[in-house]
């Protein structure tokens, strides 16, 4: 890709889930710093998804009015689903239209296994999974009839497994499957479908609120710097302009550096008969051997290549 010219968002709408703080509250500001026209929508509710104040969402809004943008404030509890419908309704209302959905909005509750219970797990899935679910599926419709969207969900590289993570992790991993696949389908359609996994210090993500984390050092203030959620956000621009590059993919960003998040395959062991445990523990290093390993653009590219030799 070549190095384009400034990106500006001018004429374009996004709407940017649980800007009220932390992440949103960045991309809100740098997309409203470019052109666009932004709905801050956030609940307000503690990390653990507790409570509601519209203070936050407003005072996002204050500052890009203030800094010369255009936003409206929407404090709508993304974890229901007439509300996500709520939402792009008023954005349409107000704009004229929706351009870009960044699903950023999220909340943790950390537990142990198995006390983890029914409720942890439903109400991270209903913020993080349901959320950027329903969201996007009351945007479809217009991304549709102009032929035109960005969509960004918001993965996590907590899915690789930590301690007192699992319905974060679990909601996280599912975002993966669903930026995978519905980047399959939108492409055709004019749409992008991406994930971005922020390295960043957020209200979730504070190392103090978590258990069984042992940090190897102090964060000193130039590392808590380098963690500053504004250094995520140029990804996400990138992710929801006109010249985004890329579909399906999921892009790992923060403390200033930026990487790609793949899903790799090995060309394993193929047995030439009848395969048995003992043959496949015997190939077990050839399973694993990860030299010649590829990257699958869809379920059909895997399917077409893992079963190759089947081809006359």
């Amino acid at each position: 890709m070549n190095a384009p010219a400034d990106l500006r968002f001018d004429g374009r709408v996004a709407v940017v889930t649980g800007a009220g703080r932390g992440l949103g509250r960045a991309h809100a500001l740098l997309l409203a710093e470019r052109g666009a026209k932004v709905v801050v929508n956030d609940f307000g509710g503690s990390k653990e998804g507790v409570g509601n104040d519209t203070g936050p969402a407003n005072d996002v809004v204050a500052e890009i009015l203030a800094a010369g943008g255009e936003a409206i404030a929407d404090a709508s509890d993304i974890g229901v689903e007439a509300n996500c419908h709520a939402l792009v309704e008023k954005t349409v209302r107000e704009f004229g239209r929706i351009d870009v959905l960044v699903n950023n909005a999220g909340i943790s509750r950390w537990a142990s296994f198995p006390e983890a219970d029914a409720d942890n797990l439903e109400r991270t899935l209903d913020v993080h999974l349901r959320g950027t679910w329903h969201t996007t599926r009351a945007a479809w419709p217009h991304f549709e009839a102009q032929g035109y969207g960005r969509v960004i969900t918001t993965v996590s590289t907590g899915m690789l497994g930590l301690a007192d993570n699992l319905a974060y992790a679990t909601a996280k991993g599912a975002l993966i499957g669903f930026t995978r696949s519905l980047a399959v389908a939108a492409a055709p359609k004019g749409i992008l479908v991406n994930a971005i996994a922020p390295n960043a210090i957020t209200r979730p993500s504070e190392t103090a609120t978590k258990p069984n984390i042992v940090t190897s050092a102090p964060m000193d203030p130039a590392r808590l710097q380098a963690m500053e959620t504004g250094l995520v956000s140029p990804m996400v621009a990138l992710l929801s302009h006109e010249t985004c590059p890329v579909n399906g993919e999921i892009l790992v960003a923060g403390a200033k550096r930026f990487s790609r998040w793949f899903l790799g395959i090995t060309p394993g062991w193929l047995s030439d008969g009848d395969p048995t445990p003992e043959q496949i523990a015997a190939n077990w290093d050839e399973i694993n051997d990860r030299d010649g390993y590829y990257v699958p653009e869809s379920l059909t590219d895997w399917s077409s290549r893992f079963m190759a030799h089947l081809v006359a």
